[in-house]
């Protein structure tokens, strides 16, 4: 499990964001396809939006890959 932590005075970061910073996909249009292939989880049900908010507490999942979302 990837643990991504928001930066300082961060309240959220975006999907395709978070997919990027922790390596799970190389590029944004990587982030975009899987993501409106409805490929990925966010809380256990799937987004097709690539700027979905993410907040402390948050958890994504694609294939076998997770990401927790940390203040």
């Amino acid at each position: 499990m990837h643990i991504l932590k928001l930066r300082e005075g961060e309240e959220f970061i975006k999907l395709g964001q978070a997919l990027k910073a922790t390596g799970i996909v190389d590029s944004g249009i990587d982030a975009k396809e899987i993501i409106q292939q409805g490929l990925v989880l966010v809380d256990g049900e799937i987004e097709v939006r690539r700027g979905r908010k993410l907040y402390d507490g948050a958890e994504v999942s694609y294939d076998d890959e997770k990401i927790s979302i940390q203040k």
